[in-house]
């Protein structure tokens, strides 16, 4: 039987409104909002403007519609995802939550973006242990070596595997299904930051396993700021969440008996949703956010990507510019050092005269495209680096 193929996603530039003439190559930095999404904030600011009816319910639907869309999208159960406000907050939950003891070790990489890096500095100077940093082994390409290293520092002191599924600065790809049966190896648990990749690149929780996986909304989710998503694992099924809020309790649906105090939670993942969990601007947006996503698919998001990108990096390759093999990419992020000697200031003054936009992360030019952008905008990029020898 022939497995029926989708069809190649089209530029979905006329659903958000970017500036006319202006290349926005830069979704790792901050995602645009699509049209419906802004019309989803706007009417729950009319809303809010006269909340007259207002039912109760209203405190929990839109965040159940979150949750299950949000499980959909990385094949878990909407029961074990958690609303939070910030990649920081849903790693914090998980650095406070699980045990470690002294003279273990916590693998990091390199270079890994601040939100998991500063929870787990923090933990194992409280609990006696080492945070240990599994550095670039060297210029790109340079992946497969990263990668081995990576596995090299999992041992049997190995308490915590903290990892993005790309870095943050170029798009190396981690390979997380070998990271994740060594660190079953070991009993450590495995803790992603998929703030880089969630929306673009497909995450299946069941296949990779992660104890838990923390996402932003406002970048490759395309939802507004103070916005993101824990799935949490059995490990945390008993665990202590970092405020103690009334809509995390028990029975908090019934308002009438709210002041029949409960010290037990809402099953799954509830507990550890931020405070004022049911925002009435914010939580509309990204479940229009996430239905857009869906109906897009990221496979289909992802090869759009790709294909945007595929003959940029052959070129620049050609001019010997180090740009990490395919292989060891997860295709949304084009992570390209210039020729030595090149001055990133006028990099960066160039891009910004010829209105194109993308970000200069360590010492790569990260390029990060979308759905919204087209030929064209690749174009622009080409010529502004064609200046540069």
């Amino acid at each position: 039987m022939r497995t029926a193929v989708a069809p190649a996603l089209a530029c979905q530039k006329s659903r958000f409104r970017l500036d006319e003439g202006a290349h926005f190559l830069n979704c790792a930095y901050l995602g645009p909002l699509p049209r419906s999404v802004a019309e989803a904030g706007m009417e729950g600011i009319r809303r809010k403007c006269s909340p007259t009816p207002f039912p109760s319910e209203a405190f929990f639907t839109d965040c159940d519609r979150t949750r299950e869309r949000f499980g959909r999208l990385v094949n878990a159960p909407p029961e074990r995802i958690a609303l939070a406000p910030s990649a920081s907050y849903g790693i914090e939950v998980a650095a406070r939550n699980l045990p470690l003891e002294p003279g273990q070790n916590i693998v990091v990489l390199g270079e890994q973006f601040p939100s998991n890096v500063y929870a787990w500095r923090r933990r194992a100077a409280t609990r006696g242990c080492v945070v240990r940093t599994v550095e670039r082994p060297a210029p790109p390409p340079s992946g497969a070596l990263w990668n081995e290293r990576l596995l090299e520092a999992i041992d049997a002191e190995t308490a915590v595997v903290c990892l993005p599924h790309c870095h943050w600065t170029d798009g190396t790809r981690i390979d997380l299904d070998a990271a994740g049966e060594r660190a079953r190896e070991v009993g450590a648990a495995l803790v992603i930051d998929g703030s880089q990749s969630i929306g673009v690149v497909p995450f299946d929780v069941e296949r990779i396993r992660p104890d838990a996986l923390i996402t932003v909304g406002y970048k490759w989710l395309l939802g507004p700021y103070s916005t993101a998503f824990g799935y949490y694992g059995p490990r945390f099924d008993d665990g202590v969440p970092l405020e103690e809020t009334w809509i995390s309790r028990r029975g908090s649906e019934d308002f009438r008996s709210l002041i029949d105090y409960t010290d037990e939670y809402r099953d799954g993942a509830a507990r550890y949703d931020v405070g004022q969990t049911s925002n009435f601007i914010l939580v509309p947006m990204l479940v229009e956010a996430l239905d857009l996503i869906l109906a897009w698919d990221p496979a289909r998001i992802l090869d759009y990507c790709r294909a945007l990108l595929s003959g940029l990096a052959d070129e620049l390759r050609l001019r010997g510019w180090a740009i990490e093999n395919d292989e060891w990419r997860t295709g949304n992020i084009l992570g390209v050092r210039l020729p030595a000697g090149s001055d990133l200031a006028e990099v960066d003054a160039r891009l910004a005269e010829a209105r194109v936009y993308a970000s200069l992360r360590g010492d790569a030019l990260r390029v990060s495209p979308n759905v919204y952008n087209d030929p064209q905008d690749i174009d622009a990029l080409r010529q502004v680096l064609a200046t540069f020898e």
